[in-house]
């Protein structure tokens, strides 16, 4: 893998901040984009922009069948059984809230949910909202000192009121990838719809759905050197037509009259009004870059990186890494002594070094770790050990300030 030839397709990474060279360690919060992506923006926008689904003429045509054709390539980018099953929304957080609204809608009172300690605040918040008309209780899968989840607990918290089970792939803080193929299995032992969170997952790890027999796994786009705004849901044909629409208006109906509506088949009745059908066209180009790339080519470079940079990581006074588990993607939380996370962001950022830090997003599970945030380093498969080597020595620099 051409590693060089693969950065020339990202030209953000020969900007500079200050005087320094970028170095962008911040791909857990977005990826940055390939030129092939953006040239599909503005060839969409100077020669393809007609509503979807709207129209005969032939410009309206040709923006459905991209529409369309992308939708074709997220079925097989995670080896769904059907394009009904794959349903185009903003993000991961509004498939999640899509599900949560939706098949949510069947939740009685005394109903209850398993979550793990180390979601994102997209997977606990709209369940939360379940709550404020409806008595469900949420119950939390906890984690060991590697920041693996408890899978005996896990098991433990089913019963015969559970109705979901819903968990992130790959931690976003920690790193850790879960073993969901067994938690979705143990849910279904037990009756239990299981959804999984994959906007971690999806850049990095190949996705079966149909190996994991997961009901639901959602992800985004823009994590994915793909646009912002473009998010998937993924769910089994026979659950998503069982569920209710999440929004009301144009393209989700077959037929509108005041005494009644009816609604249109799967996949539209779930995408109301105009989607952002430039983007998602564009999302196509970046599962292009992907699969040229390498699936595999991508893991091993980053699992390179990961290991290369952890081991000097280690080597500096006063660093401590959060989420040592042996099955990780390419995420290093981390610490520097008892300074602020912000400060050594900062600080990285005056030597060109950009991570990001804070809670992420995830601030039940920086409660379990008994912090306020970390900074975070997240690698991408344009990044290299020339630049792991600027971050370590950038933070060889700072941390003698802060300690």
């Amino acid at each position: 893998m051409d590693i060089e030839q693969i950065r020339k397709q990202f030209p953000i990474l020969e900007r500079s901040v200050g005087e320094k060279r970028l170095v962008y360690l911040d791909n857990t919060a977005t990826s940055q984009t390939p030129e092939s992506v953006v040239r599909s923006i503005v060839d969409m926008y100077d020669h393809h922009k007609a509503n979807v689904h709207r129209g005969v003429h032939t410009v309206s045509q040709e923006a459905t069948d991209m529409q369309e054709h992308t939708r074709r390539r997220v079925r097989d980018y995670i080896h769904a059984e059907s394009e009904e099953e794959i349903i185009f929304t903003r993000g991961t957080t509004e498939a999640i809230n899509l599900v949560a609204s939706s098949f949510g809608d069947r939740f009685r009172d005394g109903d209850e949910i398993i979550l793990t300690v180390m979601e994102h605040h997209a997977n606990i918040v709209p369940w939360q909202l379940i709550q404020r008309h409806k008595d469900v209780k949420i119950r939390v899968v906890d984690i060991n000192e590697r920041g693996e989840l408890d899978i005996e607990q896990y098991k433990s918290l089913f019963n015969d009121r559970t109705v979901l089970a819903t968990f992130t792939h790959v931690s976003n803080v920690l790193g850790t990838v879960n073993p969901v193929k067994e938690m979705v299995q143990i849910a279904h032992e037990h009756g239990v719809t299981a959804m999984i969170d994959g906007a971690q997952a999806s850049p990095h790890l190949s996705i079966d759905v149909q190996d994991l027999d997961c009901d639901f796994y959602v992800f985004s786009s823009h994590k994915m050197y793909g646009p912002t705004g473009v998010g998937v849901l993924y769910g089994k044909k026979e659950i998503l037509e069982s569920m209710p629409p999440y929004q009301g208006g144009g393209e989700m109906i077959k037929h509108v009259s005041f005494s009644g509506t009816t609604f249109a088949d799967l996949p539209f009745k779930f995408e109301a009004g105009t989607p952002d059908f430039v983007d998602i066209a564009a999302f196509s180009k970046a599962l292009d870059f992907i699969e040229e790339t390498g699936l595999d080519n991508i893991r091993r470079h980053e699992e390179e990186l990961l290991q290369y940079t952890t081991a000097k990581l280690m080597e500096i006074p006063g660093v401590k890494i959060y989420g040592t588990a042996p099955h990780k993607s390419a995420v290093l939380s981390f610490n520097v002594g008892e300074a602020h996370n912000y400060d050594v962001g900062f600080l990285l950022d005056k030597l060109g070094v950009a991570v990001r830090t804070g809670h992420h997003c995830a601030q039940p599970l920086m409660e379990r770790l008994g912090i306020p945030g970390t900074v975070r380093a997240s690698f991408a498969v344009y990044n290299t050990k020339e630049e792991a080597d600027i971050f370590i020595s950038s933070l060889n620099r700072i941390a003698p300030m802060l300690l």
